[in-house]
C-alpha cells in the first residue's frame, strides 16, 4: 500500500522559485545586520524543555512542541500521572527537551554557555526555524523562520535606536511600507501601579496583548475575571484609549504617574528614543501605542512591533528589551535588547502585494545556452567556466534534445537569456544572443554578452 504523500499541518514545501524570493528576502536583512555590526550564530533545533519552560508565560507553554525521551520512553514515565492521564505532570517523566519555540531564550542560554569566549556588548544575529505548536492559519504557521538580532551586554538606549534603523533600512530595500510601533513595559508596570493593580501585571499584559484581537470589551472582561477590580479596569481602559501624537501622550502619561517610579522611567526611556531619532531619515511611521504589550514575560523595557500599512497581516516584526533574561542561566545584571523579523509573514504580504514581480536581481540563471550536440556542448563548457568566473549565472541544458524543448525548459525558469552556438558561431567565436522578453537576436562577443546580462 503507498504511503500518503503529505506534510504535517502548518508546515510548507518550498519550490526553487519561492526559495529565490525568500532567499532575497534572507539576503537583504542579512545585509542590514552585517553593515550594522551584526555576527550570525546558530544554535540546535532542540532544546531542554528546562531551557524553554516558563519563560513565555503560559500559554507559550502549552505551545512547545515537547520531544519524548529516546527509547522506551514509558519505562520512566510517573505511573500515577499516567494512569490519571494527566499529561501535565506526565511529560516531566517522558520528556527532557523540545523543539525551540523562538531564538532569544537559545540566545541567552548560549551567551551564559559560551560568556568567556565572547565580545560584550554582543551583537548577533541568527536566521534559524522555530516551531510552535499553534492551530494553523493564514500568516500563522507551526513551522516558520525567524530573523532575530539582538545585542546584549549594554543598557544603552542607542541599541534601541540602532534596531529601529535597521528595520527602516530593511523594509526601505524591500519596498515595504511599514508601522513601527513602540511602548515601554515599565510604563504598562506603571499604569498597573496607578490602577491599584501591581500584582496582575502579568494578567494585565497577557489581556492587554489580545486588544486587537478581541477588542476593548473582551480584554475588560478577562481582567474581571482575573479578579481585577473594576475602579482598576476603568483607569486602565482610560490610559488605553489614550489618542493624539507621540509628545501628547507621553506628557499625558508622566502627569498620571507622577506616583510611580517605574512609570516615570518608562516615560523617560521612551522619549530619548523618540529624540535620538527625530534628526534622523525614519521613512515609515514610528507610532508611541500604549496598548502594545507583548505578553513574553521576559520584556522589561522597550518593545516594539512592526506591521505592513498597505496589507492584511499581524505583525512582520516584534521584539524588545529584557534585563535580566540570562539571569536564569546563572549570569545576572545582562541587559539585552533585540527583535525577530518574520520572515514568512513578510514573504505572503511581499507576495499579496505584487512587490516580487518588480524584482530584477533574483538569484537565479541568467544565460541559458542552447544544447546542439556534443561538438558544440564542448565549446560551450569553456564559455560556461569563463562566464561563472565573471559572477554570472549560466547553464547548458545536458542533452541535445529538440529546440522546442529546450526554450520551453528556459521559458520555465524564467531565464531572461539565451546563448545559441552552432557551427558558424564556432568558427566567428561570436554567441547568438536571445533576449527572452523582447525576443531580440544579436551576435556578440562572449565580453559583450558579459556586459550585456550585467547591464
Amino acid at each position: 500500500m503507498a504511503v500518503n504523500a503529505r506534510i504535517p499541518k502548518g508546515t510548507r514545501d518550498f519550490t526553487p522559485e519561492v526559495m529565490l524570493r525568500r532567499n532575497y528576502i534572507f539576503n537583504t536583512i542579512k545585509e542590514v545586520f552585517h553593515q550594522y555590526g551584526y555576527l550570525p550564530i546558530e544554535t540546535p533545533a532542540m532544546e531542554n524543555l528546562s531551557t524553554l519552560m516558563g519563560k513565555y508565560g503560559e500559554e507559550g507553554d502549552r505551545l512547545l512542541f515537547k520531544i519524548l525521551n529516546s527509547g522506551d520512553y514509558l519505562a520512566k514515565a510517573d505511573e500515577n500521572a499516567l494512569n490519571e492521564k494527566d499529561s501535565n505532570k506526565l511529560i516531566s517523566s517522558i520528556s527532557e527537551k523540545g523543539l525551540r519555540y523562538d531564538l532569544t531564550v537559545p540566545f541567552a542560554r548560549f551567551v551564559v554557555q559560551n560568556r568567556n569566549e565572547l565580545s560584550f556588548p554582543f551583537k548577533r544575529y541568527q536566521i534559524q526555524p522555530v516551531w510552535r505548536a499553534d492551530r494553523p492559519q493564514k500568516g500563522r504557521y507551526r513551522e516558520f523562520y525567524q530573523c532575530d538580532v539582538d545585542v546584549i551586554g549594554s543598557d544603552s538606549l542607542l541599541n534601541e535606536v540602532e534596531l529601529i534603523q535597521i528595520v527602516n533600512d530593511v523594509y526601505n530595500r524591500l519596498r515595504l511600507n511599514a508601522c513601527f510601533r513602540i511602548n515601554n513595559r515599565k510604563i504598562l508596570a506603571g499604569l498597573a501601579e496607578i490602577a491599584g493593580a501591581s500584582d496582575k501585571m502579568t494578567d494585565m499584559t497577557v489581556a492587554i496583548d489580545k486588544l486587537d484581537k478581541i477588542g476593548l470589551d473582551k480584554v475588560c472582561q478577562e481582567l474581571e475575571s482575573k479578579d481585577i477590580a473594576t475602579n482598576s479596569i476603568n483607569k486602565i481602559k482610560e490610559v488605553l484609549a489614550l489618542e493624539g501624537s507621540n509628545l501628547e501622550k507621553l506628557n499625558f502619561l508622566k502627569d498620571q504617574f507622577s506616583g510611580s517610579e517605574i512609570g516615570l522611567k518608562g516615560v523617560e526611556e521612551l522619549r530619548s528614543v523618540l529624540d535620538y531619532l527625530a534628526p534622523l531619515p525614519i521613512k515609515m511611521d514610528l507610532l508611541f501605542d500604549v496598548t502594545l504589550a507583548r505578553g513574553l514575560n521576559y520584556y522589561t523595557g522597550a518593545i516594539f512591533e512592526v506591521s505592513a500599512k498597505d496589507a492584511k497581516m499581524g505583525s512582520i516584526t516584534g521584539g524588545g528589551r529584557y534585563d535580566n533574561l540570562t539571569g536564569v542561566f546563572g549570569l545576572k545584571d545582562m541587559s539585552g535588547v533585540g527583535l525577530s523579523f518574520g520572515a514568512d509573514r513578510i514573504y505572503d504580504v511581499m507576495l499579496q502585494l505584487g512587490l516580487f514581480e518588480k524584482i530584477t536581481n533574483l538569484d537565479q540563471t541568467q544565460l541559458f545556452f542552447v544544447n546542439f550536440g556534443e561538438k558544440e556542448a564542448n565549446y560551450c563548457l569553456q564559455l560556461l567556466t569563463r562566464l561563472r568566473n565573471a559572477d554570472i549565472n549560466a547553464e547548458l541544458y545536458p542533452d541535445s534534445a529538440k529546440m522546442k524543448k529546450q526554450m520551453t525548459y528556459a521559458n520555465q525558469k524564467n531565464i531572461p537569456y539565451v546563448a545559441l552556438i552552432g557551427e558558424s558561431e564556432m568558427e566567428s567565436g561570436l554567441i547568438s544572443l536571445k533576449n527572452m522578453t523582447t525576443g531580440e537576436q544579436q551576435k556578440l562577443s562572449l565580453e559583450e554578452v558579459i556586459n550585456v546580462i550585467k547591464r
